[in-house]
């Protein structure tokens, strides 16, 4: 599943592995406004709670922490169940008037569960335990899943290779990348 960004400040690249208990997602640094760039070497991956969850946004800065923000209130909420915390946060995103105006994506994973949470609200749960979002998302997907079937690779290296990749193509992404595992 691949969700594709296109407004505000995108120029993101958010890519995911699940691997038996073993979980990394990267991003690139790139930020855009227009076709300019604006910065390289933004962060937009994160642990949250306790550092047992990993999160990645795609979309404008300014939503995705403000979506942050409100995800860390529901894992704290509910203890750290990442796929409880993940449905009220939907909930709550297509009931509040503010927050179903956001233009932001967010892919949250623990030791679990990979999910990705979308501007529409909605909460998907990749059947392959791939997920990649933003402007270099299809690519980002399409590298990770031919690097888990021909390589030996762990799942830190394939996302970080898979952006590598994408960041040769897309002009979006660039070659910044921060890395999470789990």
């Amino acid at each position: 599943m691949c969700v594709l960004v296109k407004h505000g400040l995108h120029a993101t690249t958010i890519v995911a592995v699940k691997l038996g208990n073993n979980v990394a997602i990267a991003g690139d640094g790139q930020v855009t406004l227009g076709n300019t760039v604006m910065k390289h070497k933004a962060k937009k991956i994160r642990r949250l709670y306790e550092g047992k969850v990993i999160a990645g946004f795609a979309g404008t800065a300014a939503d995705a922490f403000a979506l942050f923000e409100r995800f860390e209130i529901k894992l704290e909420e509910y203890h750290g169940n990442l796929p409880r915390a993940a449905v009220e946060l939907v909930k709550e995103w297509r009931l509040d008037r503010a927050l179903r105006r956001l233009e932001a994506f967010l892919v949250v994973a623990d030791k679990s569960n990979l999910l990705i949470i979308s501007g529409n609200g909605d909460l998907i749960e990749p059947d392959d335990g791939i997920a990649a979002v933003g402007s270099g998302g299809p690519m980002a997907l399409a590298a990770a899943k031919a690097l888990i079937s021909h390589t030996n690779l762990g799942c830190g290296e394939i996302v970080k290779e898979a952006l590598k990749i994408v960041s040769s193509i897309c002009i979006y992404t660039n070659k910044e990348i921060l890395c999470e595992e789990i």
